[in-house]
């Protein structure tokens, strides 16, 4: 618990320090992640999530992201393994690696997993990721997710297909 409410008031602190700053939101993105578990007992992973962009510069934003992810268990050697979801609440570094500030970039984020189901509580969360984004808005991405807890790193590979809205 003392980890969960540290990472709260950090991420508290970024968002307020965010806000007093020049640094504006210039779009929320609104995504469908489908991806492959890493972690055996799962079949699939399926989740959706809303990322708020703050530019820092037309080639370096930081984002910060939220939604839903649900993976889907199997059974595996007679035993099913029941589903899991979270909600992660991220935060992190894009860097275009084109001077428009659209096209390839790198992101990676950090953050808690808020389990939603039975027993499943809260992990740290990160999340590496590489993926195109059109000036017209739709953003493609290639990321991974892990989550470890207690000695098991629970991740999946995802493909993010996304929309971005100027504000």
């Amino acid at each position: 618990m003392k980890k969960s409410t540290t990472f709260i008031a950090s991420t508290a602190a970024v968002v307020a320090l965010l806000f007093s700053t020049n640094v504006n939101a210039q779009k929320l993105g609104v995504g469908v992640n489908l991806g492959v578990p890493t972690t055996d007992g799962y079949s699939f992973a399926i989740g959706a999530d809303a990322r708020m962009q703050f530019d820092v510069s037309k080639q370096v934003s930081v984002p910060i992201t939220t939604g839903y992810t649900h993976f889907i268990g199997e059974n595996k050697n007679g035993f099913d393994v029941p589903d899991y979801g979270y909600i992660p609440l991220k935060a992190g570094v894009k860097v275009f690696f084109d001077p428009s500030g659209s096209g390839l970039y790198g992101m990676g984020e950090v953050g808690a997993a808020f389990g939603v189901t039975k027993n499943s509580g809260t992990s740290f969360l990160y999340s590496p990721a590489i993926g195109y984004a059109w000036s017209s808005g739709l953003d493609l991405g290639v990321k991974y997710e892990g989550l470890p807890k207690s000695g098991l790193n629970t991740g999946q590979v995802a493909l993010r297909i996304a929309y971005g809205f100027k504000l």
